[in-house]
């Protein structure tokens, strides 16, 4: 478990991102969040306050495969992408969630560019 005072800091540094980074129905919001063992991405509409879609490395074939965390992080990326898609959206704004853009966000990140979201 991680220190209190460490989830602290990412929480001021999360709602501080948050000021900036608001999704609307035309550019919705791709919100990530990383566990130790997993990581789960949505696509929210802040304006309406509803999830349109949402993946995870534990759900399907995801995780069934042997992989490392990174790679199924980008494959996350991609099966969101895929699902934007299918939603209607093609662009959104990234909200890293007060974690680093580095390792397993930013493959989520780039899988997602690989699956056509623009951002």
């Amino acid at each position: 478990m991680a220190t209190k005072k460490k989830l602290d800091k990412r929480t001021r540094v999360k709602y501080r991102v948050r000021k900036r980074v608001r999704g609307t129905a035309e550019k919705p919001r791709l919100s990530v969040f990383r566990s130790n063992k997993a990581i789960y991405a949505q696509i929210i509409d802040d304006d309406e306050g509803k999830t349109l879609t949402a993946a995870s490395s534990l759900a399907g074939e995801i995780g069934e495969k042997k992989m490392t965390k990174t790679e199924k992080a980008k494959e996350v990326g991609k099966v969101v992408a895929e699902k934007a898609k299918e939603a209607g959206v093609e662009t959104i704004v990234f909200d890293r969630n007060g974690y680093r853009y580095h390792g397993r966000v930013k493959s989520l990140a780039e899988g997602a560019r690989e699956g056509g979201l623009k951002f």
